[in-house]
């Protein structure tokens, strides 16, 4: 049988459903034996992932002015913690831990800017929180917030912990040590690689009782 010469031979009527599917699938073989090419709808699988580097260009990261100092700041990309300089106040980090937790919170907090965002940035930290002076017989170090360090999200905790870890003023025995307005005693908190891995795990970060 040459390429086109499709026949087909009329059989009982009991048979005909059959024969007709045989005929069908006869056909298609022809064709694709004669090189006629089967045609297929397209399925519209949207438009691929972009990537996000979650890594500012060279560009943006340089400049600085002459009389500030760069700040390590965590934020929150692709569901984990990265890290992120910020041009600081040469004198906003120094030996005042108040001091020192007010620049750093105000850094973590803010929205990130144009080029962090396209880097794939986002913080969790709320905008209205607030560092509130320490009380008597706190642990030197201590950071007293204006809401109770448990009842953020876990990842503006741990973005809050892992950056006042970055500074030496506000770091205490390995920990951070955090207060809220009630009557709580503080609770000192660790960075951990699990905490900048998941800190939307609520397991994270630690939390070490302070005797």
């Amino acid at each position: 049988m040459k390429c086109g010469d499709v026949t087909y031979r009329r059989g009982p009527l009991r048979r005909r459903t059959a024969a007709s599917l045989a005929a069908v699938l006869a056909a298609a073989a022809l064709a694709s034996g004669c090189g006629i090419r089967t045609t297929s709808v397209p399925v519209d699988a949207g438009a691929a992932p972009s990537r996000v580097p979650c890594r500012l260009s060279a560009s943006d990261a340089a400049g600085r002015a002459p009389d500030s100092v760069s700040a390590t700041v965590y934020l929150v990309c692709t569901s984990q913690l990265v890290t992120v300089d910020r041009p600081v106040a040469a004198d906003a980090t120094g030996a005042d831990p108040v001091a020192a937790a007010r620049t750093l919170l105000k850094e973590v907090q803010q929205a990130p800017p144009a080029n962090e965002r396209r880097a794939g940035f986002t913080t969790a930290v709320p905008a209205g929180l607030r560092v509130t002076p320490v009380r008597d017989g706190d642990p030197e170090g201590t950071v007293r917030l204006s809401s109770q360090p448990e009842d953020l999200s876990a990842e503006a905790l741990a973005q809050l912990v892992c950056t006042y870890a970055e500074s030496e003023t506000l770091v205490r025995d390995g920990s951070v040590v955090l207060g809220g307005p009630g009557d709580y005693p503080p609770r000192g908190y660790l960075c951990t690689s699990q905490t900048k891995s998941r800190p939307g795990d609520l397991a994270t970060p630690d939390g070490i009782r302070l005797d």
